[in-house]
């Protein structure tokens, strides 16, 4: 099996301005932060940012590096509606294209297997349909069970990805990642949505570890959908990496609270050991 490990820079580098970029994680839980961080430190920008959203959107758009949002929701979980996010769409910064949660996972398959789309119920009957007119609807080639009368499906679109960036409770060196929380989320489905994917993850173990104490199941992502790894202790901070550590709710208090500017240059631009360095600062004096 091949060594994948690298950098977070290593995996900057390998990004373009003007991709369609994958971001797994759910709101405010196990998102790739120190990747988020690296990304934000270079100068690519006009991203299409595929996400179920949390902190992750909030900074670009707050940073201006989103053409285009696709999402069903942008939120940091235990505040509804992520701060950043909102006043950059407030402004129009961006343009978004919202869809039904069930239909961004179903996207997401459809990319998975190379599909152009997938019917799906999800949508119907919603706003979904009208908020963007782009969607359109598929008729069963099969008539219903029930009725006899074939039913009319949303045609949910492949959401193809240029790149993915998703972070794991642990992986080994050829990519194959494990989380250890109670959700995995859709972190496969991003890898595998992605021509390339690059995991975090909060330690690099030996491939035999990670099936040592815990059930095969918990792998997650196969090394054959993974094309970089990059260990980053704390990397998914502030949100949570369950069981490594939960949501730190007060720094992500501070970080709703404080305008992007003041937060960036307290917090960001110092690499990713100058942000948990200024992060434990910030502790050590609240702690006074």
């Amino acid at each position: 099996m091949s060594d994948k490990t690298m950098s977070a820079r290593d995996v900057v580098g390998r990004l373009e301005s003007g991709m369609t970029l994958g971001i797994g994680g759910w709101g405010s839980r196990r998102k790739p932060m120190a990747l988020v961080r690296a990304l934000l430190d270079s100068e690519i920008t006009d991203l299409t940012v595929v996400s179920y959203g949390g902190p992750d959107v909030g900074l670009l758009a707050a940073a201006g590096r989103i053409r285009t949002l696709v999402t069903a929701f942008v939120t940091l979980d235990s505040v509804p509606l992520e701060p950043h996010y909102r006043a950059a769409r407030e402004r129009g910064a961006f343009e978004l294209r919202e869809v039904d949660e069930a239909m961004f996972m179903w996207g997401l398959h459809a990319a998975a297997n190379r599909l152009p789309f997938l019917p799906v119920r999800a949508g119907l009957g919603s706003d979904v349909m009208r908020v963007d007119p782009s969607l359109r609807t598929v008729t069963s080639p099969y008539p219903d069970p029930v009725s006899g009368i074939p039913e009319e499906l949303v045609a949910m679109p492949a959401l193809r990805l240029d790149a993915a960036l998703v972070h794991m409770n642990r992986a080994d060196r050829a990519g194959n990642g494990q989380y250890l929380g109670p959700d995995p989320y859709f972190d496969d489905l991003f890898c595998e949505a992605a021509d390339a994917a690059y995991v975090s993850c909060e330690r690099i173990v030996d491939t035999a570890e990670l099936t040592k104490e815990a059930a095969p199941q918990t792998l997650v992502l196969q090394r054959s959908s993974v094309t970089g790894v990059v260990e980053t202790p704390n990397g998914a901070h502030f949100t949570s990496c369950v069981p490594d550590y939960g949501r730190d709710e007060a720094f992500q208090k501070l970080y709703a609270t404080t305008p992007y500017a003041e937060f960036a240059e307290r917090f960001l631009g110092g690499g990713e050991h100058g942000y948990q360095n200024a992060v434990r600062d910030w502790r050590a004096e609240r702690e006074r």
